[in-house]
């Protein structure tokens, strides 16, 4: 059961790394208004960095019960469980919890730490 937690919570996380990658190209970037161009550029990249690096977590959480490391899966745990928190975190209070982005991200938190 804890393995199929952590596998379900990697899954999860790749979802809304995806949602959260297609949503900033197709809603807040095509209507945002950035100058100068390299600075939009700059802020495009950095907002898809976080989706390729929350993808990766997740790769890392659907892989941790395959692995025959248990010091492997305690620091994958714990990593992920501290990255993804404090993500829920931030979009919790950024955006005064009117976001679904903190609810998903608590989902994975607690899932993980469930397959811990």
């Amino acid at each position: 059961m804890r393995d199929l937690l952590l596998q379900c919570a990697g899954v999860l996380t790749i979802v809304v790394a995806l949602i959260h990658g297609i949503l900033g190209e197709t809603k807040v970037f095509a209507r945002a208004s950035i100058e100068p161009e390299r600075l939009r550029t700059l802020i495009r990249l950095v907002w898809q960095a976080s989706t390729v690096a929350w993808i990766g977590g997740g790769v890392l959480l659907v892989a941790a019960p395959w692995m025959d490391s248990a010091p492997a899966r305690h620091w994958i745990v714990i990593t992920m469980a501290c990255v993804f928190g404090f993500s829920a975190f931030a979009n919790a209070w950024a955006t005064r919890g009117r976001h679904f982005g903190w609810m998903a991200l608590s989902a994975v938190v607690a899932m993980t730490v469930a397959g811990y």
